[in-house]
């Protein structure tokens, strides 16, 4: 029998690329359709002599070395965008990349900067500035992440983050309002109060998900939205009765962390004042972040902790105490979640307000999916969604015409698109979502 070319290529493409071959045709069919879309939406709506420019100074904060702003011709650098996605297209259906994921990042990137470049025509657009909204707007989805990745991994899942983060906001208010406004302790002193609070009720709902889920052997999908809806209740009774009581509007202001620009590293250009010029929060993050990469994939407790989430039976079989290794890790997941619930007020906002977390918890959850269940993973995607978010502002100040309900809707449309699976499957621990039954 003659064989078929279609599948003798489409076989070939997979090889070379390393994913099945179906993946791989829709890969250089979405590089295509990026390139048609630039074409339709931006380039043809460009006219000749357009220019756009990206300013890559910070309006304020530390001293950055001047560079000079990126001016460049709208209608040609959107057609060159439009034949490089081609190019990448055709090469991808006709030979394959090996890195095909990096490609696709390549290509989301190109996308973005081509719109950018549409939306600011004869205009200036503060990229710098962009960038860092992007990463504080990404700062609680990251936290929400990473405790989604310190349960998970152990094999609870953990809906009940957005109540996490949402209790845990409004302790950190109640709290650093009452140690600096009542009791008069210094700033310092509130603000770390303040955090404080959101730790204790992070871990305390960490452990009543961990009692119910672990103890009880309750549905977990079940015991993280009773968590929700009880954050929702409890959290919105106290402020309307409290925070929202003209006289008591001083519990509800407990000041903000400063910005505490690090010497010489927040002086790179448009590195520095994204990265190395921000308030103490964030930068326990990128703590966080480098301190449970290093716990989950070098330590004894992250191997044991991976063992219960792969295959809890053999675990225990080794001596690993499943039910302590889930309780503590729980813990520290809603204590990392109390903690994107204090950034919201302590290094964000400076006061609390109802349903303030805005599904932060859910994408969250969703960046994690993105991420692999990876700490370092899940931040990328979550940078991913704090710049769909922070793009809505900068957008709207650029008057383009896009009705702005559009524009809100950024951040859900990237979590949509995302857990469709267009970056590929994405496989969680084997006994995610099981109790255990010791026998």
């Amino acid at each position: 029998m003659r064989s078929d070319p279609f599948a003798n290529w489409s076989k070939r493409l997979a090889a070379r690329g390393g994913v099945p071959s179906q993946r791989a045709i829709t890969y250089g069919l979405i590089f295509l359709g990026a390139g048609l879309l630039i074409y339709l939406l931006f380039a043809r709506a460009s006219m000749a002599g357009q220019m756009t420019t990206f300013v890559l100074n910070p309006s304020g904060g530390a001293p950055v070395l001047q560079v000079p702003d990126l001016t460049f011709p709208t209608a040609p650098a959107l057609y060159g965008a439009v034949l490089l996605c081609a190019f990448l297209g055709g090469w991808q259906l006709a030979r394959g990349f090996r890195r095909l994921n990096l490609v696709l990042g390549f290509v989301a990137v190109l996308f973005v900067l081509a719109f950018l470049a549409w939306a600011a025509r004869d205009k200036s657009l503060n990229f710098t500035g962009l960038l860092n909204s992007a990463l504080l707007r990404s700062v609680p989805i990251a936290l929400a992440a990473l405790s989604g990745v310190l349960c998970e991994r152990c094999a609870v899942v953990n809906i009940g983050i957005e109540g996490m983060m949402l209790t845990g906001a409004f302790f950190a208010s109640l709290t650093g309002s009452l140690a600096s406004r009542v009791w008069g302790w210094p700033t310092w002193a509130s603000l770390s109060f303040g955090l404080l609070g959101a730790l204790v009720v992070g871990a305390l709902l960490g452990l009543l998900l961990a009692v119910l889920a672990v103890r009880f052997k309750v549905n977990q999908i079940i015991a993280g939205t009773a968590i929700n809806i009880l954050a929702v209740g409890v959290t919105s009774f106290l402020s309307a009765r409290i925070l929202a009581d003209v006289q008591f509007q001083y519990l509800n202001n407990p000041g903000m962390f400063p910005r505490a620009p690090i010497p010489l590293l927040s002086g790179i250009p448009l590195i520095g004042p994204v990265f190395f010029d921000q308030n103490l929060l964030v930068y326990v993050l990128f703590v966080l972040l480098i301190v449970v990469h290093v716990m989950l994939f070098y330590t004894r407790w992250g191997l044991r902790t991976r063992a219960v989430g792969e295959h809890p039976r053999a675990a225990d079989t080794l001596g690993i105490n499943v039910f302590k290794n889930r309780y503590i890790n729980v813990m520290l997941g809603g204590m990392v979640a109390g903690l994107g619930g204090a950034f919201l007020i302590l290094g964000s906002v400076g006061r609390f307000d109802e349903l303030m977390t805005a599904g932060k918890g859910f994408i969250g959850l969703a960046a994690m999916i993105f991420g692999k269940w990876t700490p370092f993973g899940a931040f990328g995607a979550a940078l991913i969604f704090g710049f769909a978010d922070a793009l809505q502002t900068k957008l709207a100040i650029l008057q383009t015409p896009i009705p702005s309900q559009i524009l809100g809707m950024a951040p859900y449309l990237v979590t949509i698109i995302v857990l469709a699976g267009v970056v590929g499957e994405a496989i969680p621990p084997a006994a995610d979502g099981q109790p255990y039954e010791k026998q």
